[in-house]
């Protein structure tokens, strides 16, 4: 069994640190919120005072961090994992971040005599607690197979998508089909709203027919509970969608849809919404509309 290390305990990360735990796997965890790492430490972890620490006792090193920046600092910093890795030591990004940086990083690494996987997720956090997410992965294929086993404890559809950097750009691309579906559903909600039909009922009208989808039927139903409780934060998706307008423009593609959503979300973050679900996109069209999607 791999000693594993864990940086990065917040909404995704702790749950997947569990599921590593339960199956049975050695694991030292890091986390700047010392009440996370407070947690997994009853649950049988190693709690680690450094991301340096962490790597010191680990062989395979997951890294789940809000943005480039975080990685980078946790990857390179002067207490990074770089400098308590032993060499062959495998990094697992599972972050989402920019592909540039991605890699960027996957180099310097190497450089370090040290291997990287870029494997962002979707799901959220329901697939991160039972163990279904969707990962994305980018690397080495003789890396990618070395710790798939591992990464077949966190997600049901493991997919080695390409080279270092490949598995980070299908996580924008995810997070461009992902949140502008929200937008649109949101959008249809509020027009229905506003027209005076049962939501409910235009709900189960729909959701067999073209217009269903996996977005629909997770979302939907927290809407008309008014439950914006975050799964996936929306601060969180305006960094994906930040990301995605930069790469696109660095590539040379131009991205209409997403780049109204990104202004959509900057809006919501000024209304004090940022640390709601990215189902919470519905208030967006609800101010204007000066209506309520609900029971």
């Amino acid at each position: 069994m791999k000693k594993i290390g864990f940086i990065g305990l917040g909404i995704m990360g702790r749950p997947m640190s569990l599921n590593l735990l339960k199956a049975g796997y050695s694991l030292t965890v890091y986390d700047i919120n010392q009440e996370a790492v407070s947690s997994l430490a009853a649950a049988g972890a190693r709690a680690a005072a450094t991301p340096k620490e962490v790597a010191q006792h680990s062989e395979l090193i997951f890294t789940m961090l809000p943005n480039s920046q975080h990685v980078k600092n946790v990857v390179l910093g002067d207490n990074g994992v770089v400098h308590g890795a032993a060499p062959g030591s495998i990094i697992i990004d599972m972050s989402s971040i920019s592909p540039v940086v991605s890699k960027e990083l996957s180099d310097k690494v190497a450089e370090a005599g040290l291997h990287m996987l870029d494997a962002p997720v979707s799901g959220g956090e329901p697939k991160a607690i039972d163990g279904t997410l969707a990962i994305m992965v980018g690397g080495s294929e003789a890396v990618f197979e070395s710790v798939l086993d591992v990464l077949k404890v966190l997600g049901q559809d493991v997919t080695l998508v390409g080279d270092n950097g490949c598995g980070a750009t299908a996580k924008l691309a995810n997070q461009i089909m992902v949140n502008l579906n929200i937008a649109a559903m949101s959008e249809a909600l509020v027009f229905a709203a506003k027209a005076g039909i049962n939501i409910e009922k235009m709900y189960n009208a729909i959701r067999g027919g073209l217009a269903g989808s996996a977005v629909l039927d997770a979302k939907v139903p927290l809407i008309l509970e008014r439950n914006f409780v975050a799964g996936g934060r929306i601060d969180i998706n305006l960094k994906d969608m930040t990301n995605v307008m930069e790469t696109a423009h660095e590539i040379g593609v131009p991205l209409p849809l997403s780049s109204q959503l990104l202004e959509i979300f900057h809006a919501l973050k000024i209304d004090g919404k940022a640390a709601d679900d990215h189902g919470g996109i519905v208030q967006y069209f609800e101010k204007l509309a000066g209506v309520q999607v609900s029971k």
